[in-house]
């Protein structure tokens, strides 16, 4: 990866190694061509968030092994599409954001008055 930049204009930090997120899987979220779901935003999973993307029909929560994918639960850390983000804060179920480790990417679709209204307090860095 690149040097990328967060939201907030500094370096961007990686989002989480346990689990393992990214498109790449090298626990960072920015932009990438190959990418067109947009993993773009570093949030703070929260059970509210995974029932109402389960719902959406994308389960973030049952293990899929052969994906290497180990299912997630509320507290981890995952780089989340953009669009999806967007329709869960439309909905009230939008979780809370890292912004040191969420692309400057977003703020093509989302603002930043949106973003620090939804940012997550803790501070602390993969």
């Amino acid at each position: 990866m690149e040097s990328e930049t967060n939201v907030l204009g500094g370096e961007l930090d990686g989002c989480s190694m346990d689990p393992v997120t990214g498109f790449m899987r090298d626990g960072y979220c920015y932009p990438l061509q190959r990418d067109p779901g947009r993993h773009e935003i570093c949030a703070v999973l929260t059970e509210s968030f995974l029932q109402y993307s389960k719902a959406q029909g994308n389960d973030l929560v049952t293990p899929r092994p052969e994906l290497n994918f180990p299912g997630l639960e509320p507290g981890d850390r995952w780089c989340v599409c953009v669009p999806r983000w967007i329709e869960a804060e439309a909905a009230g179920h939008a979780p809370p954001v890292v912004l040191e480790a969420t692309s400057e990417a977003v703020l093509e679709d989302v603002s930043m008055e949106t973003l620090r209204e939804n940012a997550h307090e803790d501070d602390q860095t993969v």
